[in-house]
């Protein structure tokens, strides 16, 4: 496959849709509560549809795109995202939002972690860094504008406007998926046991960068959910506040690429820059714990923004050089999977401290959880191998990914 920056976009863009369709859906479900005459707990309850059904099935598609090939689940989830949409588009009645919403996470189950194994597949593994940069920055985007576009064309034309707009986007993605992305080899399945499913999980290679990934997101929901209610607790605007989480997300969106460029170049410092990652994320909470006013809850943000940043690309990078491609797709799928516990545990955990100990403990608690971990998986990526089962996997792989020719 030649000019591969042109080729992987497409798959960039499917990154950008399951953010925007995440965060522009729940933040008009959020603003719409009135007109749509829902109650709060139906509104939970249409809010967790989306991330249930990811929770569930994102590990199932994952796998099937092993199986099959990776741009027809692709496809499969773009369509099944559009379809879902006009139906929640075409009736503003709760139970088509919620068949909508639950199709809506459904079908990005599917795209979104057939993406992610697409952008490693493609890269190969000398320059993954650099191309799981671009496709977290363009991720990032999508958590960045989704509330603010969902909040705009609802109130432009209510939240039909919202769902055909994300039909259309949808259609537009997967038109340029099938036009620009190659069909990719599906390889050879290697008989797999339970054991060697096991074996897998536990992996160093594996488990590393997804609690690493989850601790990671875990900060960005916990960002996302309690920077605007710290704001409000301290009677700052409603703009002041929720611009807090679009620094968090532009942060990251523009230090993703550059740290993809830096691992590839220092490839045996993954560990370290994955783990300097949650260290700058828990700094970010040290800063506005310490010092909550807007300079202060603003340079916290850049400095979460920055670590989320840095950790992910590395993470990622970790995964793709270190899985076969004959099980990059499951790899991916459980991987996200990890990320979904950590977006619902975190600002989960930090409610219950809140509650218990007030806000500054719990943002306290999430820099310590947060170095803690940075600084354990460090120490865990060091240790030296005792026989096979959790060991490192990187070296086989890359030569058979090569041989692949998916590259």
């Amino acid at each position: 496959m030649t000019d591969r920056p042109l080729t992987a976009w497409p798959l960039y863009a499917a990154g950008f849709l399951t953010a925007f369709g995440s965060h522009g859906v729940a933040a008009g479900l959020g603003v719409d509560t009135e007109s749509l005459a829902i109650s709060v707990l139906t509104l939970g309850i249409l809010l967790a549809l989306y991330d249930v059904a990811e929770v569930v099935l994102k590990p199932v598609f994952g796998a099937l795109s092993d199986r099959i090939g990776i741009r027809p689940v692709i496809l499969l989830g773009l369509g099944g995202f559009a379809l879902t949409s006009v139906a929640g588009a075409l009736s503003d009645e709760v139970i088509w939002l919620a068949v909508a919403r639950l199709g809506q996470g459904a079908s990005a189950a599917a795209f979104s972690p057939a993406a992610s194994a697409g952008v490693a597949r493609l890269a190969g593994p000398a320059p993954a860094g650099r191309y799981f940069g671009r496709y977290g920055s363009w991720k990032g985007l999508g958590y960045a504008l989704g509330p603010l576009l969902g909040a705009g064309l609802i109130a432009i034309g209510g939240f039909a406007a919202l769902n055909w707009t994300l039909a259309g986007l949808a259609v537009v993605v997967a038109i340029c998926v099938f036009v620009r992305i190659e069909a990719i080899p599906v390889v050879p399945k290697v008989r797999v046991t339970v054991v060697d499913m096991v074996r897998e999980l536990r992996a160093r290679d594996f488990l590393i960068p997804v609690v690493a990934l989850a601790t990671s997101t875990a900060a960005l929901g916990i960002a996302v959910g309690f920077l605007p209610f710290l704001g409000s607790s301290m009677d700052l605007p409603v703009f002041v506040s929720v611009a807090a989480v679009t620094v968090v997300a532009i942060a990251s969106s523009a230090t993703q690429p550059l740290v993809g460029r830096l691992v590839d170049r220092v490839q045996d410092r993954r560990w370290e820059i994955t783990s300097s990652g949650l260290v700058l994320t828990a700094g970010g909470f040290v800063i506005i714990a310490a010092a909550p006013s807007v300079i202060g809850i603003y340079l916290g943000a850049l400095l979460i923004g920055v670590g989320i940043g840095a950790t992910t690309p590395a993470a990622f990078t970790v995964l793709a050089s270190s899985t076969p491609p004959h099980r990059l797709g499951r790899t991916m799928g459980n991987a996200e999977l990890g990320r979904e516990i950590g977006d619902a545990g975190g600002p989960l955990a930090t409610g219950a401290i809140i509650a218990a100990a007030g806000l500054p403990v719990a943002l306290a608690a999430a820099a310590a959880g947060s170095a803690i971990t940075g600084l354990a998986l460090l120490l865990w990526s060091r240790r030296p191998l005792v026989g096979a089962v959790g060991g490192d996997l990187h070296r086989q792989p890359d030569d058979s990914r090569r041989s692949s020719g998916q590259a």
